[in-house]
């Protein structure tokens, strides 16, 4: 669960976990998996890891540091997260393009949101595309971006500034609902989710984005019913649990029922947000073939489905998502549970957790769990990390074949280095760089085979590269002393030096592929040997 203007907080227990650990220490270090080695004269397979970080624009957590800066200010905070991300070998950013019904890009559908300029609708000054500018500078760096948008979510109470004329509380009221301090775009009207659904395609139109990103935000996080007539009495006295505020949809309720709706309550809900899914993997999909679509839910599973042990909040019940639905029917194309929880932590393990989605994912989608890495020195009452623990849930995925990556929540632990954690992280689990896992099941036209010249230059291999239409990267492979050596090459370079390794020497053998844009590897060109 991302933090948010007015989350709930659960009390989710801290049992310490029978897990045996023995030699895990020692995993903490280990690089991703990789097949079978080539022979020496040969490069070994390309590492594969999704190695991501959310940006959250909502409340200024990530960028901008906040509203009103000037577009160039702007512009450098968001070069300097990309540069550190590059720094840390991570290949994706994940940027929220759509924190509550508005939008960090010129929309035709949405207002600009306050959280860039401190006015809803106000566009920043002098006036450019944040988005384009993210992913243009992102792809140059070889860097995935995954535009998100949160589905539901229109307006809260602290908002700064009032709603734009052009924003859905003012140009279609009757699809939005008021859930506590919240404003909420109801999930059973039919208009609601077209928007949602206009705003999604509209993007993936018109940007160069690599993938489409929704977070845990389907129904509202439940909150508690004002208690009007003061706390109800138990026969025991004692007074009782306070009752949860139902959210106010009785409209569309009603509506389906005079159809002939046979769902209960809970089952219709549920129906909303599985159509909305499915419309939009296929919509995405339509639009363009290789743009991924990833859910990042909640991380605890159906009550009736979960591991002995496991105990806490149900979102199958009270958001109305059936997330393992989802996997089962392969509507997505990468699932990323909010694991947000210590490896010790009975209740929640992050192990058994990571496990049992695992076990719902039968088709094989990529599975990338998110950790909350801005616990590491955050204030009380919030638990508190080390930076070990984020160390170790990265080597116990790396265990497990069937989970290719992570994603950081946020990226601003990462780029204030909170307890040392990126320079951790780069030391020991991110030494090298790695490609995205590819997704076999999206159709591909291939990379193609690239056009590269090699020369020897004073300090090393210069290339000139030049690719296919497909391309979106190449992979470099570079031999000195018998070590191979990878690294990962934005497409929009041209050229691109293999320096000599002071310790091992210079360059004895050089080899290139082209990877397009679902991971794809193409064939590999012998661009340079020592001559003999």
């Amino acid at each position: 669960m991302k933090p948010n203007l007015n989350k709930r907080a659960f009390t989710l227990g801290a049992l310490g976990s029978a897990l045996a650990l023995a030699g895990f220490l020692s995993a903490c270090t280990t690089q991703p998996t990789v097949s079978e080695p080539a022979p020496a004269e040969l490069p070994p397979p390309a590492p594969r890891e999704f190695r991501a970080a959310w940006v959250s624009t909502v409340a200024n957590i990530d960028w901008p540091s906040k509203p009103g800066l000037p577009a160039a200010v702007q512009q450098q905070e968001a070069l300097a997260i990309l540069d550190r991300a590059l720094a840390l070998n991570l290949n994706a950013i994940v940027l929220q393009v759509r924190p509550a019904a508005d939008a960090i890009y010129p929309s035709k559908i949405e207002p600009w949101t306050e959280y860039l300029t401190g006015a809803q609708g106000k566009p920043p000054v002098p006036m450019y595309d944040p988005l384009a500018f993210w992913v243009k500078e992102a792809h140059a760096r070889g860097l995935e971006l995954h535009a998100w948008f949160n589905p539901y979510r229109a307006r809260h109470d602290n908002a700064r500034s009032p709603a734009a004329p052009n924003h859905i509380t003012n140009t279609n009221p009757s699809a939005v609902k008021r859930y506590g301090k919240f404003m909420w775009m109801d999930p059973g009207e039919e208009a609601a989710s077209k928007q949602t659904m206009d705003v999604i395609l509209d993007v993936v139109r018109r940007y160069d984005i690599d993938g489409v990103h929704i977070d845990d935000y389907f129904y509202p996080y439940p909150i508690e019913a004002p208690d009007v007539a003061g706390n109800a009495q138990a026969l025991d006295g004692k007074p009782t649990a306070k009752a949860e505020l139902d959210f106010p949809d009785g409209p569309a309720w009603e509506r389906y029922l005079l159809g002939g709706g046979k769902l209960d309550r809970a089952s219709w809900r549920r129906d909303n947000v599985n159509r909305l899914i499915e419309a939009m993997y296929k919509g995405i999909h339509r639009e363009k073939s290789w743009v991924r679509f990833g859910i990042s839910p909640f991380g605890l599973g159906r009550p009736d489905r979960r591991p002995p042990g496991i105990a806490g909040f149900s979102q199958y019940d009270k958001l109305y998502a059936d997330a393992e639905l989802w996997l089962e029917k392969g509507w997505l194309d990468y699932f990323t549970p909010q694991l947000y929880w210590p490896v010790r932590q009975s209740a929640q393990s992050y192990p058994v957790l990571l496990d049992y989605w695992i076990a719902q994912n039968p088709l094989g989608r990529h599975m990338w769990p998110g950790l909350f890495t801005s616990r590491i020195g955050a204030p009380a009452p919030t638990v508190n990390y080390e930076p070990q623990e984020i160390v170790e849930q990265i080597a116990l995925t790396r265990q497990r074949p069937q989970a290719g990556g992570h994603v950081h929540f946020s990226m601003v632990a990462l780029s204030q280095n909170r307890k040392g954690i990126s320079d951790q992280l780069r030391a020991s689990t991110y030494q090298g760089q790695a490609l995205v896992p590819a997704t076999p099941w999206l159709k591909s036209e291939g990379p193609g085979t690239p056009l590269v010249a090699a020369t020897r230059g004073k300090d090393g291999i210069a290339l000139r590269l030049k690719a296919g239409k497909a391309t979106a990267r190449y992979a470099v492979w570079a031999r000195h002393g018998g070590q191979w050596r990878f690294t990962v090459v934005p497409a929009a370079r041209v050229d691109w030096t293999v320096p000599d390794d002071a310790r091992l020497g210079p360059a004895e053998q050089v080899v290139v592929s082209a990877i397009d844009r679902l991971g794809n590897e193409g064939a590999r060109v012998h661009a340079w040997r020592k001559p003999s």
